[in-house]
């Protein structure tokens, strides 16, 4: 056996795939980065068993006792999503992001949820470099607490990373980013990446990112990979993507050429923490800067790893645990079957009931419009919690009706169907075209065709209303009514003291977009 991966399993005292541990054949000049994205405050294994940052502790621990230079990067959102956030406002995340070890990290859009100035509160505790290459904090409360570039040395080789975020006018709600100045994705990266290579003389150059792989209309990874020059490595997130390498897809997406015909290398791991990311890079000259992929793999987090316990990070979650399993074990209602989160039927049901809500608050509400991104976890058959619930919807969102003209509707509709349809009430079908050009069609409400010049009452959430996920076309409406409860306890009270009490949640299973042939 290769003694480094018997010291591996030595190291761990658990059953371990041979995978996570085995090294390529490389000389002693290597350096493997670890990374992960969109954790989403998934502490604990998911209820699909996956996931949980003890298991991912038990293999960065053991790659660290097996390898001489390992970076542990992370790529944005490792919060919001669960009942951590929602009791403990990032505090648990940058515990554990510290105890796992993380050496570089970079923001995501949902580490603003609780407004800059929590996020100062919170990112004071954590131990990593921060990085932000295009976000201009100078004018923020995160002032002092971010680098543009960092430069790591390995031996004798020296390696730049950067870091690069979405654009936060349409994801990120108002208010929650006052001061921070947006700077263009590629000319910012492009110009960053120059600088460390010629300046500052590194022999690769990493980018951090939290744009996306491919965003219809937008920049993301692939768009600034094959625009880009001097990067070598580009580990992603926002988009939930698992490239892997694996497979012929994912082999053909993370291996890009950029603008004078070298490799790029493009990573992601999908979201939870379902999967951690490896990459090895031969530090010698002849493999930095030539036509050379680094290797790369991604690693299941599963039950494998149950065997393995850190004392520090056990005694974390412990203290933040018994919030959190009170409400998961809150009962409010039940299912007759799961709901996935990424079903038509969990879409169905809360944009029917943003429209029946809209109606208690506003007469003559003509259509409800949601966003299936905002649906965070589905829910098992049977019973379901309080806590399962805000864990499904976990924003402070509100639901709002405002009136919007037909044809500010109509743009708002082209910006769902580029995603490939979001969420509208039962009295709307929805015709459109796919790709990256996509637009709607034909819009149906209540059997009639969507008049451009008509005042149409809709209800939704705050968040859209104001713009959010793009839809620009709402912020020309005009406001309503305004529900002064939180979506989540919206519900919640639907279900204990509402319409909704003591019968089984489930929602339509019609496909209310059709993709027109």
């Amino acid at each position: 056996m290769n003694k480094d991966i018997a010291r591996c399993i030595i190291a761990l005292g658990v059953a371990v795939s041979l995978a996570a541990c085995a090294p390529k054949h490389y000389g002693d000049n290597k350096l493997v980065i670890l990374h992960t994205n969109d954790t989403h405050s998934q502490i604990v294994p998911d209820r699909n068993g996956l996931g949980g940052v003890m298991r991912r502790k038990a293999v960065i621990d053991s790659i660290r006792k097996a390898e001489d230079n390992v970076l542990l990067v992370d790529a944005g959102d490792a919060v919001q999503g669960t009942l951590y956030f929602y009791l403990y406002g990032g505090r648990v995340e940058q515990e554990v992001l510290n105890n796992l070890g993380v050496d570089v990290r970079i923001l995501g859009n949902h580490e603003f949820d609780n407004g800059i100035d929590s996020l100062a509160s919170v990112l004071a505790i954590s131990d990593a470099t921060k990085l932000s290459t295009n976000y201009d904090l100078d004018n923020t409360p995160l002032n002092g607490q971010f680098v543009s570039s960092i430069i790591k040395e390995y031996g004798d080789k020296r390696i730049g990373i950067i870091g690069i975020n979405l654009n936060p006018d349409g994801m990120i709600a108002k208010g929650n980013y006052d001061g921070l100045v947006f700077k263009p994705i590629v000319a910012t990266a492009n110009m960053a990446a120059k600088k460390l290579r010629e300046e500052d003389k590194v022999d690769a150059v990493i980018a951090l990112s939290h744009i996306g792989y491919a965003p219809a209309g937008l920049v993301g990874d692939s768009v600034l990979a094959v625009n880009s020059r001097n990067i070598d490595v580009i580990i992603g997130g926002h988009s939930h993507d698992v490239i892997d390498p694996s497979t012929d897809t994912g082999n053909r997406r993370s291996h890009l050429r950029n603008l004078d015909d070298k490799p790029v290398l493009v990573v992601q791991t999908g979201k939870a923490g379902r999967k951690l990311g490896k990459i090895e890079i031969d530090l010698d000259l002849d493999k930095l800067g030539a036509d050379v992929y680094p290797d790369y793999e991604l690693i299941d987090i599963d039950g494998r790893y149950d065997g393995y316990s850190d004392a520090a990070l056990e005694a974390t979650i412990a203290k933040y645990s018994a919030g959190v399993d009170s409400l998961m074990h809150l009962w409010i209602g039940t299912t007759e079957r799961p709901l996935d989160n990424q079903g038509v039927e969990l879409l169905n049901f809360f944009s029917d009931y943003v429209w029946q809500r809209g109606k208690e608050l506003a007469p003559n509400v003509d259509l409800a419009i949601t966003n299936k991104g905002g649906l965070r976890d589905g829910l098992p058959e049977g019973k379901f919690s309080k806590g399962q619930i805000i864990n499904m919807l976990p924003f402070r969102n509100f639901i709002t009706v405002i009136d919007v003209k037909g044809s500010d509707l109509e743009d708002v509709f082209d910006v769902m169907a580029r995603r490939g349809g979001d969420g509208v009430s039962a009295n709307v079908k929805v015709k459109y075209e796919g790709g990256d050009d996509a637009e709607a069609e034909e819009i149906m409400i209540d059997g009639r065709k969507l008049d451009p010049d008509k005042i149409y009452r809709v209800a939704t959430i705050d968040y859209l209303a104001n713009g959010g996920d793009y839809m620009t076309g709402l912020t020309h409406g005009k406001p309503v009514a305004h529900s002064s409860d939180v979506v989540y306890d919206d519900l919640i009270k639907y279900f204990t003291v509402g319409k909704g009490k003591n019968k089984p949640l489930s929602g339509s299973l019609e496909n209310r977009w059709t993709l027109d042939d």
